[in-house]
């Protein structure tokens, strides 16, 4: 099959990397990809929200499947475009309709599929600039800390978590009247805080069979101690130490089944990914969030644990067959550390030249915000690269991560050093 990914980050370097280990892939385009996916398949200078420019190269280049990386072509609705054009809806697409992709796309979408299919989530409400001082009431109504979320795509950073009454209002102020993140928060979805231990849960569904994919624990916080703003993401861990059998009964039959079971109702046409966030209170497993495509850095610890084939995965996804097919887990564990840009997830340089890369051993290094430039990697991001290694526990596999790490060296470079620190 000849296979064109869209995307350009550590989770697209570690897709190309499995899909590449299958005999059913010929051909494997990445668009726009970055330095690491050059390296072992061929980068495409394409804008991923420009539909008719995917298009003329998908007929050009007779793609077989289109597999998508990050959420906005799926929020775009990139599935439909696909669906609705003669001369393309022979082509496979992994992703969910433009309606699917709503679970993403908005917070309030989400809530309301939550709650009418009796999927344990936090109390919620939502409004408008209109509404703004009716947020401002039902605030008052809460236990602090407060949760307040941009209701549209804000690249990870649309949540805000805030401890004083006062100081929420302002904020819910901000976003709603001052457009804090633009379009992205013209709805804001206020909902209880829930106090926890967070994980991650990954779906793989044909919209009616679904396959759940290992457990994973992401680390947001720039700062060590999970201090400081969010990130997109600076480590993760799998499999989830403390997801025992129980707690994996409870999520699938709580919460995955009624998600699967809630698109059909609703005939939502969805083949991809489902990642659900939740929390773990007191051994109950809630929802945070949808998200409509793998994590990252999740897909860089999830991924190098699946033995199956990749792209037979995704055939079966495409064919509606997901239930015919096995899938097969590597045992180990697998740990992810971010390397990223001085100054992110604020301002930051790029441009800086990464040396030591060829010295890593017995770890995977996924790249994220990297390109070449005169035949040397160089920084082109705030993430920069993920440092993967498996381990018999994920003490042992962290360890081999942060002895690889420090063989790489660009200016700025920042990494944390306590990642899993809460798992121990």
């Amino acid at each position: 099959m000849t296979i064109l990914l869209l995307g350009s980050g550590g989770r697209e370097h570690a897709l190309a990397w499995k899909m590449l280990q299958s005999s059913k892939c010929s051909k494997l385009f990445v668009a726009p990809g970055n330095a690491g996916t050059a390296a072992i398949a061929k980068n495409i200078a394409l804008n991923i929200s420009d539909f008719e420019a995917i298009k003329t190269f998908a007929i050009q280049e007779k793609v077989d499947l289109v597999v998508v990386g990050p959420e906005d072509p799926l929020v775009l609705g990139i599935y439909d475009f696909f669906k609705s054009d003669a001369a393309l809806n022979h082509i496979l697409v992994i992703g969910p309709s433009k309606v699917g992709a709503q679970l993403e796309g908005s917070k309030e979408f989400a809530k309301e599929f939550l709650v009418k299919n009796n999927i344990p989530t936090a109390a919620y409400d939502s409004f408008t600039k209109e509404t703004v001082e009716e947020g401002c009431e039902f605030l008052e109504t809460l236990q602090p800390p407060f949760v307040l979320k941009a209701d549209g795509l804000a690249a990870g950073k649309g949540v805000l978590i805030i401890q004083d009454l006062e100081e929420a209002k302002t904020e819910l102020r901000n976003m709603l009247v001052h457009q804090k993140f633009g379009n992205a928060s013209a709805k804001v979805v206020i909902e209880e805080f829930l106090d926890g231990i967070e994980l991650s849960c990954f779906v793989l569904t044909d919209g009616k069979n679904y396959k759940i994919l290992p457990t994973a624990k992401d680390y947001k916080r720039i700062g060590e101690g999970d201090t400081g703003l969010n990130t997109g993401g600076m480590g993760a861990v799998s499999p989830v130490p403390f997801a025992d059998a129980i707690l994996l009964e409870k999520i699938e039959t709580r919460i995955v089944k009624p998600t699967i079971v809630g698109l059909q109702k609703d005939n939502i046409e969805y083949k991809g990914f489902v990642f659900i966030g939740l929390i773990n209170v007191k051994g109950e497993p809630i929802v945070i969030e949808y998200n409509v495509r793998m994590g990252d850095p999740e897909t860089e610890v999830v991924i190098p644990r699946l033995k199956s084939d990749l792209v037979e995965l995704f055939q079966a996804v495409a064919n509606q067959t997901l239930d015919q097919v096995s899938l097969e887990i590597d045992e180990r564990s697998a740990t992810t550390i971010m390397v990223v840009s001085g100054g992110y997830p604020e301002d930051y340089d790029k441009g800086f030249e990464i040396t030591g890369l060829e010295k890593i051993q017995d770890s995977i290094a996924f790249h994220a915000g990297t390109k070449l430039e005169n035949d040397k990697v160089v920084t082109n991001g705030g993430r920069v690269i993920a440092i993967t290694s498996y381990g018999d526990n994920f003490q042992e596999a962290i360890k081999k991560s942060y002895q690889n790490i420090e063989k790489l060296h660009f200016d700025k470079m920042y990494y944390r050093k306590d990642i899993g620190f809460d798992l121990l």
